[in-house]
Parts: C-alpha cells; sequence; structure tokens
C-alpha cells in the first residue's frame, strides 16, 4: 500500500484536533477572562543517514500557546470582581495540584470555608498565602490590589487590611496555558510579584475569543480536513490500480 495513505491520515488525526480546540474556543467565548488557544500545524521530516526525506511528510499538529491579546472589560459594580490592566500582568492562584498558576479570571468569591477563589474554584494567593477572609460586613480591593474589611460588628470608618493580590508579571517570562486554562511557568517555578501592577475593582474581563474568525476557521479545518480525505481516497485508487495492472490474466 502507497505510504501516502499515513500522510492522508495524520492530517485527518491533527485537524479532527483543531477542530476540538477551535470548539473549545467557542465554547468559552463569555467565559471571563479566557483565552484563546493557538493551533499550530507544523511538517514532520524524516530523518535518515544525515539526509532529510522529503518523499513523505506527515502532519503535526499543536496547541502552542494561548492568544495574550486582551478581552473586553465591562463595569458590574460587585465589590469582589477585579478586571487586572495590561496584558502581561496575571492573577496567582494555587492550581489541582497545589503549585502556583495564574489567570486572568477576576470573578472572586468566597467559599464557605472562608477561602478567597476565583469563578472557577482556584485558590486566590496574597503576599502570604492563600488568603482566607473572615466575616465581613464590607469588602472593597484597591487599584494596586490590597483586599480591605470591615469586620462584622466593626467600626465602617477603620477598616482592616487583610492581604494584597499577588499580580505577577509574565513579560520575559517563558509561560505555557495548561488543560485547566491556567498559565504556568514553563519547567516549573513561580513568578515575582509585580509591585506596579494595577486592577480594576467593580469589573470583570471578558473572554477573548474572537467568534466570527472561530467560525471561519472551523470552515477552513473543516474544508482541509475533507482535502485529506480526498487525498486518502486518491491514495486507494492508485493503490488498486497498481494492483490490477500487476494481476496475471486468467
Amino acid at each position: 500500500m502507497d505510504k501516502l495513505v499515513y500522510t492522508a491520515a495524520t492530517g485527518l488525526r491533527a485537524h479532527m484536533a483543531a477542530q476540538a480546540a477551535i470548539a473549545n474556543n467557542m465554547a468559552n467565548s463569555s467565559t471571563t477572562g479566557f483565552r484563546a488557544d493557538r493551533v499550530v500545524f507544523d511538517r514532520i521530516s524524516l530523518t535518515g543517514n544525515g539526509t532529510t526525506l522529503e518523499a513523505r511528510a506527515p502532519t503535526s499538529e499543536e496547541v502552542t500557546d494561548a492568544d495574550r491579546s486582551p478581552g473586553s472589560i465591562q463595569q458590574t459594580g460587585r465589590p469582589l470582581d477585579i478586571a487586572i490592566n495590561g496584558n502581561d500582568d496575571w492573577l496567582a492562584v494555587q492550581a489541582g495540584d497545589g503549585s502556583e498558576a495564574y489567570t486572568r479570571r477576576g470573578d472572586l468569591e468566597v467559599a464557605p470555608s472562608g477561602v478567597l477563589q476565583t469563578g472557577d474554584g482556584f485558590i486566590v494567593q496574597g503576599q502570604s498565602g492563600p488568603i482566607t477572609v473572615p466575616p465581613y460586613d464590607s469588602f472593597s480591593i484597591a487599584g494596586d490590589g490590597t483586599i480591605s474589611i470591615v469586620p462584622r460588628g466593626g467600626d465602617p470608618k477603620a477598616p482592616t487590611v487583610l492581604d494584597k493580590l499577588k499580580i505577577a508579571s509574565t513579560k520575559g517570562s517563558d509561560t505555557v496555558k495548561g488543560l485547566d486554562n491556567l498559565l504556568r511557568v514553563r519547567g516549573g517555578g513561580a513568578l515575582p510579584d509585580n509591585a506596579d501592577a494595577k486592577i480594576q475593582g467593580g469589573a470583570l474581563e471578558g473572554s477573548n475569543v474572537n467568534m466570527t474568525q472561530a467560525l471561519v476557521d472551523m470552515i477552513e479545518n473543516q474544508r482541509s480536513y475533507e482535502v485529506q480525505a480526498n487525498l486518502l481516497k486518491s491514495a486507494k485508487d492508485m493503490d488498486e490500480s497498481g494492483a490490477s495492472l500487476m494481476r496475471l490474466p486468467s
């Protein structure tokens, strides 16, 4: 059988994976702080004895990074909502495995246990670790990320400072987005706090998914899938033609 079949098959598999990534972007078009996945296609060159074999070039697909462009900011007026200014600054949270990761999601809430977490359940990190919020009458977050509350039954004119949000800058660092939509330092590690970071209270940053572009990408990907499928059929026809030429007359 002609090896073209395997080349076409890798193309089909890559386009199926790309379709899943595009569908995930579209599904998260209204998710707070979501960053769209970027899909990159590449050619796998076969090498041997110091030479590159160009006769067959299987296709490779990989989600290499996320679109770092900002989403639109909407005012909510909710005291626990924040929107981070700038593209390079991210909110530090505790990932599911206990490591430090980063998100642009700012719909914060206080869990029943008292810890401050994002809307998708990741614990928010402060200057001294996870932030715990005691019962309060009022809650506010300043532009530099300082969290202040008026304790239950306390003096409204004398708020208590709890902690300060850890806002880290990714500028100059090699970071990668994971399947949980959190950003991490490639190879492990943590980013330093950016003391100059600014946030907007009572506001949320939306997803940066462009639905029009996502629909165009999906149509183009579907058409490319059909091309690969036709290529697979052509390989089958060539294989059958070659076999008929070698068939002895009865």
